[in-house]
């Protein structure tokens, strides 16, 4: 294939005016990479936990020195605003400081009670490919680069083309950091080359946050080939509120959860499902947080949802908007659109029929479900193709402990905004993906567990 000319463009969402230009890689180019991602491997996973530790330490503190010319970056090239964005390279620099700390507990050997002697040894794979999204485009590369780059493996980056000023910046930190070169590498590639670094021998592993149509394709090639792969996909996660839950928090919690990074989140609050005797009281609270919100240039002080990233987002929800109106559902607030700039929205009376419940929403747009009682509540929310998180609001939290082991999902939050930690294992079921990123268990994804045993 020849691709000397094909270019991405950075564009910012709010002005619409071009960032950036990036080319993308020659076949040639890309062989290369791939050839340096294997001999830094050779070498980086000779490395101590400590030598790996100084380095990802100062990775962090990069990071936070940096925070605001790096929030900055992600604001121009996709719209958040700009604390949001800060706050994403402040946690980013977090996830590097917790693998730093732990990463060699979590990676220690582990004995069995056997006769003879038994021990499973975590060894690194070799290079992880990452097929990364525009929507925390700091944090979902470093969710999984860090756990990754601490156990010894090496990581190429698929970033997407609207953020590549981001895939560079992160690069060019790991490199200041003191990572040698090729154990970080982001990669401008285009569809048709994924199949060829899934397919390399160097790749053992691959990892995609993206949406389920992405994910399917990426699952079936890493199948093919015989590799390690970890899917973190769609959502449409359940804000469950029950009779007794307090609704004002609820709804602050609702708006919050719905509306940050313009509603642009897999792990985030969609469908919003309430017990019918709360169920005006808590439309009222929602509404009115929502109205008040303030929406306009990222930058500006005092703004509190930017634009979505893209012109095409936008036009999207503005179809499923309409689409879901004329199948039934009641506007309660918002509803207008100008080039990527989404009002804050709201639509109630919404069933399982509708294309707001059984489509991802992917922006500022919230949906009212009424159910009958808690146990309606749970059907409803369960009966879906997704199964990323959920949310449980109630004053009772044995009930909840209880019905959260009900709820189809990676996880369950109770009286709280739904969120990654690195301290959790994140991920989800049914179509929102398999494997876990975080935690001890988010590190182990990507290693070999090799029995040793010794008569």
């Amino acid at each position: 294939m020849n691709n000397t000319n094909k270019i991405f463009r950075s564009i910012n969402p709010f002005t619409q005016a071009i960032i950036a230009e990036h080319e993308v890689l020659t076949n040639g180019e890309l062989a290369r990479k791939l050839e340096l991602s294997q001999s830094a491997f050779k070498y980086w996973r000779t490395t101590t936990f400590q030598e790996r530790a100084d380095k990802m330490k100062n990775l962090a503190s990069i990071f936070r020195t940096n925070k605001e010319e790096l929030g900055l970056l992600i604001t121009n090239e996709m719209g958040k605003i700009l604390p949001e964005a800060i706050a994403e390279v402040e946690k980013s620099a977090g996830n590097c400081d917790y693998y730093a700390e732990n990463a060699q507990k979590m990676l220690k050997d582990k004995y069995y009670d056997t006769t003879f002697k038994s021990i499973s040894v975590y060894d690194p794979m070799g290079a992880v490919f990452a097929i990364m999204p525009w929507n925390y485009p700091f944090w979902q590369v470093l969710r999984y680069a860090a756990p990754a780059i601490m156990a010894g493996n090496v990581t190429l980056l698929k970033h997407a083309p609207n953020v590549v000023g981001c895939a560079k910046a992160i690069e060019n930190m790991f490199l200041e950091a003191g990572f040698p070169e090729g154990v970080f590498q982001q990669i401008n590639i285009d569809i048709p080359q994924v199949e060829s670094v899934i397919a390399s021998d160097i790749v053992s592993g691959i990892t995609l946050t993206g949406s389920e149509m992405a994910g399917s394709s990426v699952a079936a090639l890493a199948g093919k080939y015989i590799k390690k792969s970890v899917m973190e996909l769609g959502g449409s996660d359940a804000f469950i509120v029950l009779d007794d839950a307090d609704l004002e928090k609820a709804a602050t919690v609702a708006t919050k959860s719905r509306m940050l990074n313009a509603g642009q989140a897999c792990i985030c609050a969609k469908r919003f499902i309430v017990t019918e005797k709360v169920a005006d009281e808590f439309v009222a609270l929602f509404a009115n947080k929502i109205k008040a919100l303030q929406q306009g240039n990222p930058l500006q002080s005092g703004i509190q949802m930017g634009p979505l990233a893209r012109i095409d987002l936008a036009e999207k929800l503005s179809c499923q908007l309409k689409n879901s109106l004329q199948q039934g559902a009641r506007m309660i607030v918002g509803g207008e659109r100008d080039h990527c700039n989404f009002q804050p929205t709201l639509i109630d009376f919404v069933d399982a029929n509708n294309i707001a419940f059984k489509e991802e929403i992917f922006g500022p747009l919230a949906t009212i479900i009424r159910a009958k009682d808690e146990n309606d509540a749970i059907v409803i929310a369960n009966d879906h193709r997704y199964g990323l998180a959920s949310a449980i609001w109630t004053e009772d939290r044995e009930r909840a402990y209880a019905l959260a082991r009900k709820i189809e999902a990676g996880n369950v939050f109770v009286n709280s905004l739904v969120r990654s930690d690195s301290r959790i294992p994140f991920g989800g079921i049914k179509k929102s993906g398999y494997g876990r990123e975080l935690s001890d268990i988010g590190i182990k994804e990507f290693m070999n567990m090799k029995s040793v045993i010794i008569e």
